[in-house]
């Protein structure tokens, strides 16, 4: 009784095999990155965006397992020189203190 109300339209049979549909446009892996990443840095505060280009910087060591602080600390002890508005960002305790990566990886 539903299949009046909701009509099903079935492919043709020469769509089905094997023929991409026009309407789904191929996008490079790097477009498809810049335009994730552009999205999640419209929502995301400038503190916060300070603190994911940290975690982003491999210069200062792996992130993967321990906190901003820790690596922020770790890379001052190596003389790695870790920007301090990091460190202020992270001592005001607004910041949220886990990695970008953690709990993704």
């Amino acid at each position: 009784m539903m299949k009046s109300y909701y009509k099903q339209k079935k492919p043709n049979r020469s769509d089905a095999i094997g023929k991409p549909s026009k309407s789904i446009k191929k996008k490079s892996p790097m477009v498809l990155e810049v335009v994730f990443w552009l999205l999640l840095a419209e929502d995301v505060e400038k503190s916060e965006q300070v603190l994911r280009e940290f975690d982003m910087n491999m210069a200062y060591g792996p992130c993967i397992g321990m906190t901003r602080l820790a690596r922020w600390e770790r890379a001052q002890r190596l003389g790695l020189d870790p920007p301090g508005e990091v460190r202020s960002l992270l001592d005001s305790g607004k910041a949220q203190t886990k990695s970008l990566w953690d709990d993704r990886v």
